[in-house]
Order: structure tokens, then C-alpha cells, then sequence
């Protein structure tokens, strides 16, 4: 788990032994079976999380009941509701396990002291944060502009893997299509 945090880290910014020991003294683990809610909608969110293991969907359920899927999170990637982490407020959206999962888990007052005492810590959220502002943007102008096929033409593009391990039917909610629609769609 160590090694692949540190690997992950390391892709952006550069560390002694120390300084990573230190930095990962301020994760804990948490596993979570397949199914099992991560955050719900209305929790408290006080943590960010790196997954190590495993498979999520981060969503947000409207009044009548339809499943909006904002994100999904495997190994390598940070998912938590950043609107109540950040904004220490009530979570709006929920995060459950697609698979089993394993992570390592930050909390809110553990990333500002670590940001505070490091430069480079600082740093690497701060690349993390931008990116993934770039990634949401991207993916909203998608949604907004792009006919079914290309929205699923570049999912395929960036994380061909998803394919492989997503049903069809979390696949469709996540491109803004029915099930039946995304049947027609082929690979690039």
C-alpha cells in the first residue's frame, strides 16, 4: 500500500524517505466490501480518500429517484464529495463501492497540516486539485456538446480499463445514455 502511495506521489513530486514515512503517518486504511457506502448523502465529509484497491462511483440521486453519475475511482485516484470537504458541509452526493476496496484514508485537519509544514505536499495537491477542475470541465462540455458515440469514444480513449470492469447499466448513467443506447454504441 506504502509503495504505491509513494510511487503515486513521487509522479509529481519529489521525496526522501523521511518525508514520505511522515506523510503517510497522517493516512489511515479503511476496506470496504462491494455495495458498501463509503459516504452518503447528508454525512459529514471529513475525509479524502486514495484508492489502492478497487472500484467507486461518486452520484448524485434527483427527486424521481434517477441515479447522476459524477465519477468513478480506481486504483491511483482520490474520490471524496470535495464541495462538503472542502466547504465542511453536509455531503450532496454518495460514493459506494462497485468492488471490494481498499484506501488509504486523509483526513481534512491531517492535509492542512501536512500542506502547511511542506512545500511540496502543498504542491502536489494543489496539481491534483487543478486537474482534476480540468478533468470535471472537460468532462461537462462532453456531456453538453458531444453526441453519445464521441462521449463514449473518449471515455474508452482515457480509461479503457473502466470498460472491462463497469456494468453496462453504471456505463450508459455515467455517458447520459439508457442501456439500450450505449448496446449500439461500438469501440473506437
Amino acid at each position: 500500500m506504502s509503495i504505491a502511495l509513494r510511487h503515486h506521489l513521487e509522479k509529481t513530486i519529489d521525496l526522501t524517505d523521511n518525508e514520505f514515512a511522515y506523510i503517510l503517518s497522517h493516512f489511515t486504511t479503511r476496506k470496504l466490501r462491494k455495495h458498501q457506502f463509503l459516504i452518503q448523502e447528508d454525512d459529514k465529509v471529513v475525509n479524502d480518500y486514495w484508492v489502492v484497491k478497487g472500484l467507486l462511483k461518486a452520484y448524485h440521486t434527483d427527486d424521481v429517484g434517477k441515479i447522476h453519475i459524477l465519477q468513478f475511482a480506481m486504483e491511483d485516484w482520490w474520490i471524496s464529495d470535495y464541495q462538503a470537504y472542502m466547504n465542511n458541509t453536509l455531503a450532496t452526493i454518495a460514493i459506494d463501492c462497485i468492488e471490494d476496496c481498499e484506501l488509504l484514508v486523509l483526513s481534512s485537519a491531517n492535509k492542512e497540516k501536512l500542506c502547511g509544514e511542506s512545500h511540496s505536499i502543498a504542491n502536489f495537491f494543489r496539481k491534483k486539485s487543478n486537474a482534476g477542475y480540468v478533468g470535471l470541465q472537460q468532462r461537462i462540455l462532453l456531456l453538453l456538446n458531444k453526441k453519445p458515440q464521441e462521449r463514449y469514444n473518449r471515455l474508452f480513449e482515457l480509461t479503457p480499463k473502466l470498460f472491462q470492469r463497469l456494468p453496462k447499466t453504471l456505463l450508459a448513467a455515467y455517458l447520459g445514455i439508457s442501456r439500450e443506447a450505449l448496446s449500439r454504441l461500438s469501440h473506437p
